[in-house]
């Protein structure tokens, strides 16, 4: 399907990263204000919070509701911010309409459910208030850009998207697993679509929210929504992963945004030599791999981002016409080749981070 895309529009001016702030969950009209008001002296121009809350299991905080929405109105009275919220249920989009927020977003729960997201669509047509729409718990590209047609389709052409991160068994380091090359093959596909990271709920502790926004930066991601309340500690949801608004405000001070598009002859060069190599993947993997830091290393002296869409773009492209004309699974070719560009990006993370 071809997408009909406009821009976000979110600020008046489209410098990265677009920024997005505020407590996991209104929890009081005090907490709400006095947190916007933080923000807003910080330089933050788009507040969220959660109004309703869907939760894993039952007994938890799920939100004040439509008691929460006049919090939000008096948001942008005082400071002039945009608000965003979730909705989960057409009920939730008409309330919030109606309450006059601006951004709207889909949670990962819902987008996991196809059934859920058309009624949110059906009743968002007509609309053209911005639409974040997280990727589905569980590592399915096919089901997110499902999500992402749907509210096209019914007309919403304001859309972006909210990399959160996926659910694991095994959860390791971070609550919810990063998997780049997911939100990477997402921009090869649909090149136009922003990509906000969403740290806070990936790492799952204030800890790694800095060095997992330096990642997305570094892969071109377009923005950042990152969770942030008055008094973390005594948060009444999700405690563990939110920042005051002055260690937030530090903490955007010491991210290095690098350029997006820059080349060189040198470079352009190098790229040709993975080409050659990757014909004869299996027996010289090891000098790939040496060569993909080589570029690290270039990219890293040069303020350059580590992922670059066009030229992913174009390999796979031309690998699986490759692979068509050899009789070979063009799927399949994808696959491979998906892979080896994962490792490449991990090991130029793993050098950053070194």
């Amino acid at each position: 399907m071809q997408l009909q895309l406009k821009p976000l529009n979110l600020t008046a001016t489209d410098r990265r990263p677009l920024l997005i702030s505020g407590p996991c969950s209104a929890e009081s009209e005090e907490q709400v204000l006095t947190t916007a008001h933080m923000l807003s002296d910080s330089g933050i121009n788009i507040f969220r919070a959660g109004v309703w809350k869907p939760r894993t299991k039952p007994g938890c905080f799920e939100g004040h509701g439509e008691k929460a929405l006049p919090w939000m109105q008096q948001v942008k009275a005082e400071t002039g911010m945009k608000v965003a919220t979730e909705v989960a249920t057409p009920q939730h989009v008409e309330a919030a309409l109606k309450a006059g927020i601006d951004i709207l977003w889909i949670g990962a729960r819902t987008t996991v459910n196809p059934f859920a997201v058309q009624e949110l669509a059906d009743s968002l047509r007509g609309t053209d208030i911005p639409i974040l729409i997280k990727n589905p718990i569980n590592p399915d590209l096919e089901l997110w850009i499902g999500a992402i047609e749907r509210l096209n389709r019914a007309g919403i052409q304001r859309l972006g998207v909210i990399h959160r991160g996926f659910s694991s068994y095994d959860r390791k380091l971070y609550r919810y697993q990063p998997m780049w090359q997911i939100p990477i093959e997402l921009r090869r596909r649909i090149p136009d679509i922003p990509i906000i990271c969403d740290p806070s709920h990936m790492g799952g502790r204030r800890d790694l929210i800095a060095p997992l926004s330096q990642q997305a930066m570094d892969l071109g991601m377009d923005g950042l929504i990152i969770e942030s309340h008055c008094d973390p500690d005594n948060a009444w949801s999700d405690a563990a992963q939110q920042l005051t608004p002055s260690d937030l405000s530090a903490m955007l001070g010491s991210l290095i945004i690098r350029n997006e598009t820059q080349s060189t002859d040198l470079i352009a060069l190098l790229r040709r030599q993975i080409d050659d190599i990757d014909n004869q993947i299996i027996e010289i993997i090891a000098r790939r791999m040496r060569i993909c830091r080589e570029i690290g290393q270039y990219k890293l002296e040069h303020d350059m981002t580590i992922f670059h869409p066009q030229r992913y773009s174009e390999m796979i492209e031309r690998h699986e016409q490759q692979g068509d004309t050899l009789g070979v699974d063009k799927d399949f070719i994808r696959e491979i080749f998906s892979i080896i560009h994962h490792e490449s990006v991990r090991e130029q993370i793993e050098q950053r981070n070194e």
